[in-house]
């Protein structure tokens, strides 16, 4: 109970705050700020992923009872209350939520620029320099990395935990890119180039060694839409930062505000996705299957993922949707 009991109290500050901002909004839901909506989705996020945890680690019941009622009731806040949230919910999915990315597009494609450029350019340069390679590893360590290490990743923990780590870390990052839009969008473009860069080392080692399929068959799997949400987290982060820089007729602050609010629709609604990049990340990627098969299903989640923004968001832009949150009755 130790143990437990450590993560009780570590927790339990979050937890309560996360309960007086569902009882805020249950009050009067316009009443929360920009910021405390961000927290608000923050710590549903949050607190979905440590029932998982606890259901899966402790087994305690009247923890397990706490967390399905407060994250329940988060749910019902963020997408409405519970008389129409069957409404409030498909609007938000067949609207809000893709009218938001459809009008964030131009920043979503620098967002991809800022990542895969990063990437593409990190890739060529290891997968074509001996002394790049040398330098950023000696041949002992390369060699666990390319056979074991980076394959045994995938399969480090069982498939169920696996997915709600790398859904954690997914929506860390994606969060860390988004709220970095703050800063004149340039902590955004950092953190993109860093992760592009990152993943291009990691090909570029795969294919010095001549194990490119190896590489692209753990990658593509999940990467595809793992990756994609990131973009679209790293693009409401530019936007963001790009209110600030050209607030129009507003004030900086209105600007800001009304920018927030389409955002948090695009970070609520990336949740979903991230979920699913999870779950293929936990039992896809590390599976059996055919290196083909494996691509396949990510490739379809990826296409499947773009023909519904392409397909709903011009559409609800069209019929006057803004995007921002709370837009479901236009």
């Amino acid at each position: 109970m130790r143990a437990l009991d450590s993560y009780v109290h570590e927790n339990s500050a979050a937890w309560a705050h996360l309960e007086e901002l569902v009882r805020k909004a249950n009050v009067k839901r316009s009443s929360l700020t920009a910021e405390e909506l961000d927290e608000l989705l923050v710590g549903y996020q949050r607190t979905s992923a440590q029932l998982s945890h606890v259901r899966a680690t402790y087994a305690d019941q009247p923890l397990t009872a706490r967390l399905t009622r407060t994250v329940a009731d988060a749910r019902a806040a963020i997408y409405g209350g519970q008389a129409r949230s069957g409404g409030a919910i498909r609007q938000f999915f067949s609207a809000v939520f893709p009218a938001s990315v459809w009008i964030a597009r131009k920043q979503i494609l620098l967002s991809a620029a800022a990542l895969l450029i990063p990437w593409a350019v990190a890739a060529v340069w290891i997968a074509n320099s001996p002394d790049a390679v040398e330098a950023f590893a000696p041949p002992a360590l390369r060699e666990a990395y390319l056979n074991n290490d980076f394959e045994a990743y995938y399969s480090s923990s069982p498939a169920a935990e696996f997915s709600t780590q790398v859904f954690t870390n997914n929506i860390r990052v994606s969060f860390l890119a988004f709220v970095a839009g703050i800063a004149w969008a340039v902590p955004t473009i950092a953190l993109l180039a860093y992760n592009g860069a990152s993943i291009g080392v990691a090909a570029g080692l795969f294919h010095d060694a001549g194990q490119a399929t190896k590489f692209w068959g753990l990658i593509l799997p999940h990467g595809l839409l793992e990756i994609s949400a990131i973009i679209v987290a790293g693009g409401a982060g530019l936007r963001l930062g790009w209110s600030l820089v050209v607030p129009g007729d507003l004030s900086r602050t209105k600007s800001l505000v009304n920018e927030a609010q389409r955002s948090v629709s695009i970070v609520m609604g990336l949740v979903l996705v991230f979920i699913l990049a999870g779950l293929i990340e936990g039992f896809v990627t590390p599976s059996s299957l055919p290196t083909e098969a494996r691509i396949s299903i990510g490739a379809a989640a990826f296409l499947a993922f773009w023909a519904y923004v392409v397909s709903y968001g011009p559409a609800a832009v069209a019929e006057g949707h803004t995007g921002r949150f709370g837009d479901v009755d236009r």
